[in-house]
């Protein structure tokens, strides 16, 4: 009989392989959390440097104040899912408060940014619907078009063109047509072009959904993502986001102005079998909205960072996913895995800490170090970040003749 493990041989030779030499990047422990910019790894002060905390609100006193209430009120955890005894009030509140914060009619909270995403996708689509997905999207996506069993195919990476193409030649049949695209990718940091992808929706008949994950908070004069930074909010039939991320907690969120979106609670099956999340948790995410609500400086310090390390880093010679714009995802392409390890390491023992993101997670193969960029950076750490790549480049990669 066959190990069921045997299939990863080769991917634990690999991983074997890495960590011989080097520090594990799978699982690196956190030995501290100092504040949202400085934690201690292995026993040495770095500058937190790859964390999606866009916003810094992880450390805000108002937020840590509200998850201890919370926990004091509710205890630690429901114990249940929304369907069953997990719907407590604070639950209902962030919906409505959320609702109200995009702009859209009703709001589902899931206990994980993964989650929100199976439980939509397999939610809305099955095995009569069709699913249109970018060949970059997020594994959750992936995962989620599997879960629903509906027909699906990939098409250029933002490139409304080829979406137009098969389109065209695409019948439903008696099915619907879903097309899910991200506000914020989050391996190289680049923006779908949202109005070219809105342009094909007037002339096809399908939805749309949108990952707002890494751009909520980060994008839009409110913070509401790229759909409000392109002036299209009305056209996007689901907006689906995350807590990890700006909003500092876990858990996730869906919204729409669908006027049966409320059916899914009762049709998504990883909404409905899964505990809820714990009221702490959704303490603070209620917290960290307000904050992102009434603080909008925040988003201009984050695009004020971003944008000096995005120069920082390009004046110095390096390959960044993204240069025509700020984004918070500030990837650096590196010219081959053992170069992408060996220089994650070195930045490790420079004091800064980022992503390594290798294939098959990675687009086009390639090797990145990727970093996400806080509004809590000051200059002075934005710039140690760009002198600690400098140092490390030049200790792995020749100089060009």
């Amino acid at each position: 009989m066959t190990d069921l493990l045997d299939k990863y041989r080769d991917l634990k030779a690999r991983h074997d392989a890495i960590t011989r030499h080097f520090a594990d990047p799978v699982g690196l422990v956190n030995d501290r959390i100092l504040s949202p910019t400085r934690g201690v790894i292995n026993g040495r002060e770095v500058i937190l440097a790859g964390t999606n905390n866009y916003m810094g609100v992880t450390f805000d006193r108002r937020c840590i104040e509200a998850g201890k209430k919370a926990l004091e009120e509710f205890g630690t955890g429901t114990t249940g899912s929304r369907i069953a005894n997990g719907t407590y009030g604070p639950h209902r509140q962030l919906e409505r408060e959320l609702a109200r914060f995009m702009g859209r009619r009703s709001c589902m909270i899931f206990s994980t940014g993964f989650q929100a995403n199976l439980g939509m996708i397999a939610g809305l689509c099955g095995p009569k619907d069709t699913i249109f997905i970018d060949m970059d999207s997020h594994a959750s996506i992936h995962d989620g078009v599997k879960l629903s069993g509906a027909r699906f195919k990939t098409f250029r990476h933002n490139d409304p063109d080829h979406l137009a193409r098969q389109l065209a030649r695409h019948d439903p049949g008696d099915g619907g047509r879903l097309v899910i695209l991200e506000g914020i990718y989050s391996m190289l940091g680049d923006f779908a072009p949202l109005e070219e992808f809105v342009a094909l929706k007037r002339e096809h008949d399908f939805q749309l959904l949108l990952d707002e994950a890494h751009s909520f908070g980060v994008l839009g004069e409110n913070g509401r993502g790229l759909a409000e930074l392109a002036g299209v909010e009305d056209e996007v039939d689901f907006i689906v986001g995350t807590f990890s991320k700006s909003l500092g907690g876990i858990g996730g969120y869906a919204v729409s102005d669908h006027p049966m979106f409320d059916v899914l609670r009762f049709a998504a099956r990883p909404y409905m079998f899964t505990a809820s999340p714990s009221p702490a948790s959704i303490a603070t995410t209620l917290c960290a909205l307000k904050i992102i609500e009434n603080e909008p400086e925040r988003r201009a310090r984050l695009m004020a960072n971003a944008e000096r390390l995005q120069k920082g880093l390009v004046k110095r010679g390096f390959r960044l996913g993204v240069t025509e714009y700020a984004s918070p995802v500030v990837a650096v392409i590196c010219p081959s895995e053992e170069v992408a390890v060996a220089m994650w390491n070195a930045l490790l023992e420079n004091g800064v800490y980022v992503n390594l993101a290798l294939p098959p997670g990675t687009p086009d193969k390639l090797s990145l170090l990727r970093c996400s960029v806080s509004a809590a950076h000051d200059e002075e750490e934005i710039d140690h970040v760009i002198a600690a790549f400098e140092r490390v480049r030049d200790q792995f990669i020749p100089a060009a003749d």
